[in-house]
């Protein structure tokens, strides 16, 4: 899993047939694993905790909290594994992939 270090920055191994996509999160889609951007720092979210009205109580590495109810929209990043190890095809649309 990508991590980040005190500058933000996402690090971690290199990860054969995985990449990392832009994705749109609320509190009913996000994922332990997601990296955040909080207040020009990327977060990566490692526990996750429902609340009343299906709102949820994110905790990242840095043992930050962030709290998301069901109107929330965010964007992170979230490691997708590709079927057959080639990251290009990853973001290929369907019609295009053999």
């Amino acid at each position: 899993m990508p991590r980040t270090d005190r500058g933000g920055t996402v690090r971690g191994p290199a990860l054969s047939g995985a990449v990392l996509c832009p994705v749109e999160i609320t509190s009913a889609s996000v994922q332990l694993g997601d990296v955040i951007q909080v207040g020009g720092r990327q977060c990566r979210v490692t526990d996750l905790f429902q609340l009343p009205g299906g709102a949820k109580r994110l905790v990242f590495d840095s043992g930050e909290l962030l709290t998301i109810h069901t109107g929330t929209r965010l964007v992170a990043l979230r490691l997708v594994r590709v079927r057959g190890g080639d990251p290009a095809r990853a973001l290929a649309t369907r019609r295009h992939r053999r």
